[in-house]
């Protein structure tokens, strides 16, 4: 059985030196993503969101992580899932949004 991607997400990022903190806000609207954590890296808090999906994760979703992010204090969000489509990589590389793949932080756990 796979790990959720949740836990490796934390691993991942604790590793790297960010400090990992559950959100102290209440997101409870529909249009607004929930955000799983944030992590921390010098003065800088990145929300992170995860998609622990079995399918590809489409730029509406990128987008709507972008908005929720704007509304808080936060640099660049960084989303996690298993894989995203083309128009997701493109907007995301266009506002600074990081995408990692389940793939990615299995490589970078070894």
């Amino acid at each position: 059985m796979r790990p959720p991607l949740i836990e490796l997400a934390i691993e991942y990022f604790t590793r790297r030196g960010y400090t990992v903190e559950k959100p102290k806000f209440e997101e409870t609207t529909s249009r607004n993503p929930k955000i799983d954590f944030t992590v921390t890296k010098q003065n800088k808090i990145h929300p992170v969101m995860i998609k622990d999906w079995n399918r590809t994760v489409g730029v509406n979703v990128v987008i709507n992580l972008d908005k929720a992010s704007q509304n808080k204090i936060f640099s660049n969000p960084i989303l996690v899932a298993e894989k995203f489509s083309e128009h997701a990589k493109a907007y995301a590389n266009r506002r600074g949004i990081m995408l990692i793949t389940r793939s990615e932080i299995i490589r970078g756990l070894r």
